[in-house]
């Protein structure tokens, strides 16, 4: 943030309106306020900030595309209490990368016909059996997405971060993974409440890094038990199947036949054409 302006030697002239909106504000803060408050305080629009969209319709600057934050429903929802409790277990720190430059798109191979007032059960069930039976420091996607299109923060560390996960073998670096709640084999429906929810949230997360939900992006393996050998650079997509870097049919046909269409909500969210 730049130092504030020196303060000047002679008053200046303010307006009526201006004095009332210095008036509000605090020593120094009074030039930047009034900035803001002539115009009103803009919200930030498609996950960007006011001020990069005020530089932006002055010419001096591109602004990158992006799409709003959708409602993310915190892991204390479910992450403590009930049946299956993860609190007992507190993970370590968490790892982060520098930037999440794509998304995997999972299935938990789970029951579809819940009730959704039952998912922070079911995650609570899914933790267990990743923290427990295969001893896994915390749940490994880093999102899940029920069939009423609810998501909810997985992997612990902060939803705005690019959190490490553990969802794709070999590709859990500069990648975020979210699990939709069910089983979407060939022929299974797969609720559109749910592909609208994977669309908002890839195309925010995705959005943060100027990623094309459309386009490839390049990402080395670290494992040689994925589909590419340790060290490799793979040309993969930027919302992509688990099976497009693992040896599984996860997400499941039916799911992974509407990826193309989710490609394109999420782009447009963007505001890419």
């Amino acid at each position: 943030m730049p130092s504030p302006p020196a303060r000047a030697r002679t008053r200046p002239r303010v307006s009526r309106a201006g004095r009332i909106l210095v008036g509000c504000l605090p020593g120094l803060a009074v030039v930047v306020g009034l900035v803001l408050c002539v115009k009103g305080v803009e919200r930030a629009v498609d996950g960007r900030s006011a001020g990069a969209v005020a530089a932006a319709r002055e010419g001096t600057v591109t602004v990158t595309p992006g799409a709003a934050r959708p409602h993310i429903v915190a892991r204390a929802v479910w992450a403590l209490g009930g049946e299956g409790n993860t609190a007992a277990r507190t993970p370590p720190p968490p790892r982060y990368d520098d930037k999440v430059l794509a998304v995997f798109v999972h299935h938990t191979d789970s029951p579809n016909d819940y009730d959704c007032a039952d998912t922070p059960r079911i995650i609570r069930y899914l933790a267990a059996g990743q923290t427990g039976a295969r001893d896994w420091d915390d749940i490994g996607y880093n999102f899940l997405v029920d069939r009423c299109g609810t998501i909810y923060e997985g992997r612990a560390g902060g939803v705005d971060r690019p959190v490490t996960g553990a969802h794709t073998l070999g590709f859990n670096h500069r990648t975020a993974g979210i699990a939709a709640l069910g089983t979407f084999t060939a022929s299974v429906p797969v609720p559109r409440a749910m592909t609208d929810a994977i669309a908002a949230l890839a195309a925010w997360k995705l959005g943060l890094a100027d990623i094309d939900p459309r386009t490839t992006v390049r990402l080395t393996s670290s494992n040689s038990l994925s589909r590419y050998k340790a060290g490799t650079t793979a040309a993969l997509p930027a919302l992509a199947a688990h099976g497009d870097a693992y040896m599984t049919t996860c997400p499941g046909a039916a799911l992974e036949a509407r990826l193309p269409e989710i490609r394109e909500r999420a782009a447009r969210l963007q505001g890419r054409t």
